[in-house]
């Protein structure tokens, strides 16, 4: 009798640790896969991503296209008379002015610049030098006359500036730098019809160039209240 409760006591000895691990085993098992996917409704992320989709092509219906510049002075010129916005018209003007200041001549655009430093510099001996030179090497460059009219502007020399923007308009009659230029001059001289005149002529080439719209108002209001 001795013997079967010591051999009984020796299996429920060896069990226990059995039970224990199928114990934790299934404590285990009870707890949440950390890897488990999550559910995802297909359904609701297709009408979703469709949603996305459709808004997308919605707004870039409403945008308005890309605004590209002409290739050419002519085409340039027409987009320039025809917009009233002031940053594309100083994209456009940009452009020009790139335009004219190429001379299709290494050497006359290396006098140029140098005149052009002169000028920063206030060496105006040197740049007047210099771009005497540009306007005997190409007659027919315009650009070479606008800056050698800007120079003797500077220089306060009006009757040679004005010969010189002459010069300009006759190769380039849509150049408004110097059309500005010539109307700057006759403010200085206090010749205001004529002023307010070229101003006009001005805008019309470049409807955007805000101290021109800003002249004509000025000149506008001085004549009106001078009883002219």
């Amino acid at each position: 009798m001795k013997a079967s409760k010591s051999l009984l006591i020796v299996s429920l000895t060896l069990l226990l640790p059995l039970n224990s691990a199928y114990g934790q085993a299934q404590t285990d098992n009870d707890l949440p896969s950390t890897t488990t996917p999550p559910v995802v409704d297909q359904e609701q992320a297709d009408k979703n991503a469709a949603a996305k989709a459709a808004a997308a092509a919605k707004a870039a219906k409403k945008a308005p296209p890309a605004f590209e510049l002409a290739k050419g002075l002519d085409g340039l010129f027409g987009q320039l008379s025809k917009t009233r916005n002031s940053r594309r018209a100083k994209r456009i003007s940009g452009r020009i002015w790139e335009l004219w200041r190429a001379s299709d001549s290494k050497s006359v655009d290396l006098l140029t610049g140098w005149a052009s430093t002169a000028m920063g510099g206030k060496r105006y001996t040197q740049a007047l030098d210099l771009l005497d030179q540009v306007v005997y090497l190409r007659p027919d460059f315009a650009e070479g006359y606008n800056q050698r009219a800007t120079l003797h502007f500077m220089m306060q020399n009006y009757a040679k500036s004005i010969a010189d923007i002459e010069r300009t308009l006759a190769l380039e009659p849509r150049h408004y730098g110097a059309l500005a230029g010539l109307a700057s001059i006759f403010e200085r001289l206090n010749q205001k019809e004529r002023a307010l005149n070229t101003w006009y002529r001005t805008l019309a080439v470049y409807p955007a160039m805000k101290n021109a719209q800003n002249a004509v108002i000025r000149l506008e209001e001085e004549l009106a209240g001078s009883g002219i």
